[in-house]
């Protein structure tokens, strides 16, 4: 073999073996580790990326968080292992208006909890379909003024179900569903909140076997002037338990909720169509209903479509136990000191509006042996009168509230 050839060879065996040592060092070569991102990453990227149809999956523990998160993709569902197992926690939160900021349609949240943001802890702002189903939002360090306003906060919005959840905490109100139509909210527990549960300037709302306790207010049902959705009617309030709501009003200053004596089981105000019954009122310590119009707030109004009476408020059927022994209200004190008595159970302020008649505003019908007095508030208080006589008829019962979707 000539020297010619065996260079050739020698030089083709050197090209094959630097291939090959060329090869298996890339292959000995490992590519530089993906940087691992926060669960607070996550899930922003989660919320950005989503599509309709997903399930973020929130897992199990206390999660920190220090931005407000927010969803705008219609058709999601958030779900987490349990309200007490799966947190969100904005404790130290430094960005953001809310905890969780949603505006899309067809949305779900269920099985976790939202904790101690510095504004609200879920908004649902003009969403179409959607289920809240046990989901607890909670201000950990008891009632303050400056803890966030609203626990759960449709508004705005249609065919909304809260089913199931906890709210804790709210220097507002702890389940509030605003401006908003077909409405269901039950099997819930509103506790230590201003206002535990309200409906405010909505149509069309079953509110059902929930407890409302340790509120300022237990349940609200109101009618506020100024606000681009009025005219709030058509609210059931049946088979709750409404009880001892006596904690002290914590509102911010200013607030309409301000005015709202400590000790309110229910209270309905500038609001038409309601029917209460079937619930259970125990220990509300101003009154366990009161039926107010706007004007006993003492606030002016400059709203020339706002109606500011109560009208065909019917109230049947509810047991009533204690309550009214510790008015929070100077028209409350003033008449507990004239009679030496507690407040009685229902307490209407007696306006009306001109020219209709008292049982076209409130009627009263099976709730046991009641005490009622209208404060006579249009003449300054002059001459309350205990007699509910004018009062005992009956209403025609409202529809059941029927969502749609396949959460009834």
């Amino acid at each position: 073999m000539t020297s010619k050839k065996i260079n050739q060879i020698l030089l083709t065996r050197g090209a094959v073996l630097a291939g090959l040592l060329t090869l298996l060092t890339a292959c000995g070569e490992s590519e530089p580790p993906a940087p691992q991102l926060s669960f607070e990453e996550l899930i922003q990227q989660q919320l950005i990326q989503a599509q309709p149809g997903d399930v973020i999956e929130i897992p199990a523990g206390v999660h920190q968080l220090t931005r407000g998160l927010s969803l705008t993709v219609s058709g999601v569902t958030i779900r987490g292992e349990g309200m007490d197992r799966s947190i969100l926690s904005f404790k130290e939160q430094l960005q953001g208006a809310e905890g969780l900021l949603v505006s899309a349609d067809d949305f779900v949240i269920e099985d976790l909890a939202i904790e101690d943001t510095t504004g609200d802890a879920l908004k649902i702002n003009e969403s179409n379909n959607v289920i809240i189903r046990r989901v607890r939002t909670e201000w950990t360090n008891g009632p303050s003024e400056f803890n966030g306003a609203y626990g759960i906060y449709p508004v705005q919005s249609s065919n909304v179900l809260i089913d199931g959840s906890v709210a804790i905490g709210a220097s507002d109100a702890g389940i509030y569903v605003g401006q908003s139509n077909n409405i269901i909210v039950r099997n819930s527990r509103a506790e230590s909140n201003v206002a535990g549960i309200e409906i405010e300037n909505s149509t069309f709302a079953d509110v059902y076997d929930n407890v409302a306790t340790n509120n300022t207010g237990g349940i609200l049902v109101f009618d506020l002037p100024n606000l681009p959705v009025q005219g709030g009617h058509n609210t059931r309030v049946f088979n709750n338990q409404i009880v001892n709501n006596n904690t002290a009003n914590f509102a911010p200053e200013g607030n309409i909720v301000g005015t709202v004596p400590a000790g309110t089981g229910l209270m309905v105000l500038a609001n038409d169509s309601i029917e209460v019954f079937g619930n259970q009122f125990t220990d509300n310590a101003s009154a366990n209903v009161m039926i107010v119009s706007y004007h006993i707030t003492g606030l002016s109004f400059d709203d020339p479509d706002y109606d500011p009476f109560p009208e065909q408020i019917y109230l049947h059927g509810n047991n009533f136990s204690g309550g009214g022994d510790n008015p929070d209200s100077e028209p409350l004190q003033a008449l507990q000191v004239a009679t030496g008595q507690s407040i009685p159970d229902i307490v209407w302020d007696g306006t009306v509006v001109p020219g209709s008649e008292a049982q076209d505003i409130l009627c009263l019908e099976d709730n046991g042996e009641i005490g009622f007095v209208n404060l006579d508030a249009a003449n300054g208080f002059a001459a309350p009168s205990f007699d509910a006589a004018e009062h005992q008829c009956s209403l025609p019962s409202l529809s059941e509230i029927r969502l749609q979707t396949s959460a009834n």
